[in-house]
């Protein structure tokens, strides 16, 4: 088993999968994570290149949330296209960076992913609220690498 695949289990995904799908209920953004083992690049870098690969700039309304998590670098970047970005507090991807480095200090790297979806989701749903035309654009998958 690689450290990718050991970083969380089955179960833990299904969980995270479930709180993706709870964040974007409300919403039309959307969030996604990748998990990778290692970057040669820095992982801001990374994670912007990520963001492109899955296509999360695509989104309509430029609201997509990327969480990314380098596991064997211990770093983890969250992403957030410019229609977001533009509207959210300055402080809040590091309010929510802090939240789920709290939880993945504890070991506990499911709940801090699960905490920061919620939290994003949160966010998402006050600047752009779930319109009955909107439709899922973003597998809610986690994606590895």
């Amino acid at each position: 088993m690689t450290e990718v695949e050991a970083f969380l289990s089955p179960n833990d995904e299904q969980e995270i999968v479930e709180a993706i799908k709870i964040a974007e209920k409300n919403t039309s953004g959307e969030i996604r994570v990748h998990i990778e083992f290692s970057s040669k690049k820095d992982h801001y870098e990374r994670a912007l290149e990520v963001f492109y690969l899955l296509e999360m700039d695509k989104t309509n309304q430029q609201n997509g949330v990327l969480i990314y998590v380098a596991v064997h670098d211990h770093k983890f970047v969250i992403y957030g296209d410019k229609g977001i970005n533009d509207v959210v507090s300055k402080d809040f991807w590091n309010t929510t960076k802090e939240i789920m480095q709290a939880h993945f200090k504890k070991g506990d790297f499911k709940q801090g992913m699960i905490d920061g979806i919620l939290k994003a989701g949160e966010e998402l749903k006050t600047h752009f609220p779930w319109q009955k035309d909107d439709k899922n654009e973003l597998s809610n998958e986690i994606s590895k690498s």
